[in-house]
């Protein structure tokens, strides 16, 4: 019996998403004579998201892939894999350099610079981005509008909880338009439940390691019962509890580390439990915005791509806050002579088609 023949027990769509790196790109371990050891280190980037990947397959899910740019030039064959399987590809930047720590000219080149070498992959537009760690708050908020000038559509990076690394207390912890000088940009925001005065994180990542699982499914079921889609993420180095220790303070081990052992059970029965797509197909505006604006108009750098967001007409158009996206609603993904979906049959055609095997 397929996964598709069993029962869920939501019957709306939500969004899951995974933000690709390596285990050693993580902020909590950061520090520059690190950074310039990634070369040296041990690479499982590949094979936990190959991993991933046949998971999703057998639950006949889609999801949001955030990659980042220094991994996708090094494992092109996973990009395009991802986005052959039905994915969808949206940016985390380049380097997985915080937000925080850069100026307005160096994160406008890393959102440039992982924005088209996604692109080049995949041969389709890159509508979304999310920042390492979140980390677009209430003193980087200058970052939004550079999105919107860079092309993208919509963004996944304020999360709305008070943290000591992240996070913006009172930001709208719904799916919403945010109006910058640039022009109209989506916020995705990663999923929260206020438990009397306080909004507490459920969307994943440690938390999704940290609850027990049955008490886990009861806030998200809190969630959706508002009649909002859950915005869930994870990493691929979530699944893998072998992956080399790294030496950082005990706070930071303690919560890379947690229960590493018990992630990939806990998103099986996630995936057991509701129904999940990407961004694209659960939001209905960002699905109807590409529908409009993102038409395939011609060759660029070798591909057929689509035409970018209308700043100048919508910028001043009034949009209510995104509904839930009902299943019912959704358009139809075609097969493909493989028997998957191919992402090229829903968004656009690449010029000269290219093996999508991953390496």
């Amino acid at each position: 019996m397929t996964f598709g023949q069993q029962h869920h027990e939501t019957s709306g769509r939500h969004v899951l998403s995974f933000d690709v790196e390596e285990h050693f790109q993580v902020s909590a371990f950061w520090s520059h004579a690190r950074r310039e050891q990634w070369d040296r280190l041990e690479s499982r980037v590949e094979q936990n998201t190959l991993r991933l990947m046949e998971l999703l397959a057998y639950f006949e899910t889609k999801a949001t892939f955030f990659v980042l740019g220094w991994v996708a030039e090094r494992y092109p064959g996973l990009v395009k894999a991802l986005a052959k399987q039905g994915h969808e590809i949206a940016s985390h930047g380049y380097g997985h350099q915080l937000v925080t720590n850069q100026t307005t000219s160096e994160f406008r080149d890393d959102v440039r610079r992982s924005k088209r070498i996604l692109e080049d992959l995949t041969g389709a537009r890159v509508l979304g981005y999310r920042a390492p760690s979140f980390s677009i708050t209430a003193r980087t908020l200058w970052a939004l509008p550079i999105l919107a000038e860079e092309g993208h559509l919509y963004d996944s990076s304020i999360f709305p909880v008070r943290h000591d690394c992240y996070g913006m207390p009172g930001a709208n912890p719904w799916c919403h338009i945010r109006k910058t000088e640039a022009g109209n940009l989506w916020e995705v925001p990663p999923s929260t439940l206020k438990v009397g005065p306080i909004r507490i994180p459920v969307a994943g990542g440690g938390y999704f390691r940290l609850y027990p699982y049955r008490l886990l499914r009861r806030l998200l079921r809190s969630v959706a019962s508002q009649g909002h889609p859950l915005i869930m993420y994870l990493h691929p180095w979530e699944l893998d509890p072998e992956q080399p220790r790294m030496d950082g303070s005990t706070l930071s081990k303690f919560r890379h580390y947690l229960n590493l052992h018990k992630t990939e059970a806990r998103l099986r029965r996630l995936l057991s439990d509701f129904r999940f797509t990407t961004i694209r197909n659960a939001v209905k505006e960002v699905r109807d915005a590409y529908d409009r604006y993102y038409e395939p108009i011609g060759n660029v750098r070798g591909h057929v791509v689509a035409s970018g967001y209308n700043f100048q007409t919508d910028r001043d158009r009034s949009v209510a806050p995104w509904p839930f996206a009902r299943a019912s609603v959704l358009p139809p993904e075609p097969p493909d002579s493989s028997g998957g979906t191919s992402v090229e049959n829903v968004l656009v055609q690449p010029t000269h088609r290219r093996s999508h095997r991953a390496p």
